[in-house]
């Protein structure tokens, strides 16, 4: 029977109603996918030798895009007409493991009727590995926790075996392990009572563990430092990997490090600490109700409107994406979501530099996200969208409140006095639609939100928050990759880096990206071009086919890029319509070198941009910036972006896709420490020519009457008011 990790709600175990969906994107449901995996237990059952199955991942496979557009009535061209509806099959993907044989396959289920039928059955490749599972990472702990020379090793430094705990990561890069075992990493710590903070109490040793067999395999000691005269000194001559037969102990050249005692605890009633009490409440109400309407997962909100969907591995999938606007109903994006991200750990030596999760491709978004709090997650009048993954045994693991939308104010949305005596003023304020998910991979938490703004803005904001990932250290011992948060705690120097994938349709299917630079006249000052020396314009460069699509940013030139429709022009600027891309604060380059073992696999990070034709095949989009099938991948896969920008297919005025790096260099602090305050890194797509004017001048402006000074005698006397009060009304 399956358990659910303690971010989930519960398990749904076997389907009890018929296949029931109103939008071809909606994503299964857990009665669906109980169905989905009884058929393939059936199917394994009586025609196969397969004896038993692990099932890791099973979600939708997305309908072709202009199939989905004529269902929708959404035209492929600028003021054209939809074309007709075809039938859409909803299938099913599976992935699954032979678990006494170790084989991977994927399967293809059709609903047919009432019916899921398998279509295909296909055994991958040796040494592909799918998606690692919840249940795979909580095994894990309980494996390393049972081993003897684990249990042997742990006391050595005063820690026993009901004390030992571990996050099970993956294992990154390492040669020294046949690429068919599913093996995975095991960070350890202890735990000396029930909610002790675990991260508080580093281990010095790192199993290593087959997760098909349920057994550790090797076990790594990393070496660690010594100062020489000031200068850090590693206590074994190369960063290199030791050959597995070395003993380990011996190897690291260097004494057993026991954990670090003293408590550093997050939870208010374990904290030596009190609490604050000035804190006065802050309520968020809308006596009316909310602004946004849903049915189903279609939201509309402000002339938006789209389809919101929970997925395994993107957690949040928004699609068709479209804008009212003025009653003509304008396509924007087809899907904007969270594709991949990598974490790289910046210490050489040896066996840290596994240390580089793919958080969304080897784990998934969605099987990590949280069941949302109503009143601390999210605020104010707030409506939950669920969502369901696979567990080992096909039933579904089901988070109830995972997705949470709701309204917040924004601020200004625009304002302008006219200074002059006598002169009105006029301010109105923004309101943002909210959806957001919470995400927690081990240590880490990510918070997603999508905003939604009344000027035709979207905005992605990452916040990133949770614990560190530490490692232990000596007395006195220098950390050149790492900070000491807490005596003896080290935290390693690392990066986030994210891909977003934008599938753009402005306006229609067949899109450019063009890369504008602002450029300083090169003439000098006294020429007759430049006299003052002061000019300045832009350079605008269309991206004509994939080989021109992988771009870096260039902070001196303030470079973005721009989604345009060439097919449509504004009817002032005569420019292509078009939404840009902002991402000045999020883009950073990938710190390790390109050949190195996180530049093969996570090929994305070497651009800030890349853009490639869309190819739709039986399986759905290029989706996937590292590959499909992540874990244990040693090169970079033929299924990747940085492949596909090798290609020569064209991808002006075509159906592209649009992949931005961002992310965030992370030099932890004591201050991050226990819990890190949130972090916040931005991408805005921002229109650009899109609309003829400000598309939020319509937005109605009105005085808030709960609005009222903080402090009865906070206002000013001996002056008469002649304009302040008329700056939100029309008249």
């Amino acid at each position: 029977m399956a358990t659910a990790p303690a971010t989930a709600t519960g398990i749904h175990t076997t389907p009890k109603t018929q296949t029931v969906f109103s939008h071809p994107l909606d994503p299964l449901t857990g009665d669906e996918i109980a169905a989905v995996t009884l058929s393939i237990r059936q199917h394994v059952a009586t025609k196969t030798e397969i004896k038993a199955v692990r099932f890791l991942t099973c979600y939708l496979v997305n309908p072709p895009k202009k199939a989905v557009l004529a269902y929708l009535g959404i035209p492929l061209t600028p003021g054209g007409k939809p074309e007709a509806p075809v039938p859409i099959t909803r299938k099913a993907e599976v992935d699954f493991i032979d678990v006494l044989a170790g084989d991977a396959y994927v399967a293809i289920v059709t609903l047919n009727g009432a019916k899921w039928e398998l279509e295909s059955l296909e055994k991958l490749p040796e040494g592909t590995q799918p998606q690692i599972s919840p249940e795979e990472l909580l095994a894990c702990e309980a494996v390393v926790r049972a081993d003897p020379r684990v249990q042997a090793l742990a006391r050595e430094v005063g820690v026993e075996p009901h004390q030992i705990f571990a996050d099970g990561w993956a294992i990154g890069y390492d040669e020294r392990f046949p690429k068919k075992q599913r093996i995975q990493q095991a960070l350890l710590f202890a735990r000396f009572s029930q909610h002790d903070n675990l991260y508080a109490h580093p281990m010095d040793f790192i199993p290593v563990v087959d997760a098909n067999t349920n057994k550790v395999i090797h076990i790594d000691l990393p070496p660690n430092y010594k100062s020489n005269k000031g200068t850090p000194e590693l206590s074994v001559e190369t960063t290199k990997f030791p050959p597995l037969e070395n003993d380990p102990v011996v190897g690291a050249n260097r004494g057993r490090i026991p954990p670090p005692l003293e408590s550093q605890d997050f939870l208010p009633d374990l904290m030596n600490v009190k609490m604050r009490d000035d804190i006065k409440p802050l309520h968020v109400v809308q006596p009316e109700g909310v602004s946004f309407k849903m049915d189903g997962h279609v939201l509309e909100w402000q002339n938006w409107k789209m389809h919101i969907a929970f997925h395994h591995r993107e957690g949040i999938a928004l699609s068709t994406i479209t804008y009212n606007d003025h009653g003509e109903i304008r396509p924007i994006f087809y899907r904007l979501s969270l594709v991949e991200m990598v974490v790289p750990y910046g210490a050489p030596e040896y066996p840290h530099p596994r240390k580089f999760a793919f958080d969304a491709g080897e784990y998934g978004m969605g099987v990590m996200a949280n069941d949302l709090t109503l009143g601390c997650d999210c605020l104010g009048q707030i409506h939950y969208l669920p969502g369901a993954y696979v567990a080992h045994d096909g039933s579904a693991v089901v988070i109830k409140n995972v997705i949470c939308i709701h309204e917040e104010d924004a601020g200004l949305l625009w304002k302008h006095t006219d200074y002059r005596v006598g002169g009105r003023s006029h301010s109105v304020r923004s309101r943002r639609l909210v959806v957001s998910m919470v995400c927690t991979l081990a240590n880490y938490e990510y918070i997603w939100n999508y905003y939604f703004y009344q000027d035709g803005n979207i905005e992605l904001e990452i916040r990133l928050s949770g614990i560190l990932q530490v490692y232990v250290a000596k007395d006195d011992e220098p950390t050149p990759y790492g900070t000491l948060v807490a005596p003896r705690i080290n935290a390693h120097y690392h990066q986030h880096i994210f891909s977003v994938r934008v599938d753009p349709m402005l306006d229609g299917l067949n899109n450019s990206v063009v890369e504008q630079d602002v450029i300083a006249l090169p003439q000098e000052p006294g020429s007759d071009e430049n006299f003052a020396g002061n000019g300045f314009t832009t350079k605008s460069t269309v991206l004509k086919n994939e080989s021109e699509g992988a771009r870096d940013f260039d902070f001196a030139t303030d470079r973005k890029w721009k989604i345009v429709n060439p097919a449509r022009q504004h009817y002032a600027s005569k420019q292509d319509v078009g939404y840009a891309i902002l991402m000045k604060g999020g883009a950073v380059p990938m710190l390790a070198k390109n050949n190195s073992w996180i530049g093969k696999r996570a090929g994305f990070t070497k651009k800030a941009l890349w853009v490639v034709k869309d190819v739709e095949d039986d399986k759905g989009s290029r989706m996937w910036p590292s590959g499909k099938y992540v874990p244990g991948t040693r090169d970079t896969p033929n299924d990747s972006v940085e492949k596909w920008a090798e290609g020569t297919n064209n991808i002006e005025n075509d159906d592209v896709v649009v992949f931005v790096t961002v992310g965030t260099t992370h030099i932890p602090r004591p201050e991050d420490w226990p819990v890190m305050p949130v972090d916040h890194l931005r991408v805005n797509f921002k229109p650009f020519s899109f609309f003829k004017a400000n598309p939020g001048m319509d937005v109605p402006s009105g005085k808030d009457p709960r609005s009222v000074p903080a402090f009865a005698n906070g206002a000013l006397e001996g002056y008469t008011v002649q304009n302040g009060d008329a700056c939100c009304h029309s008249n």
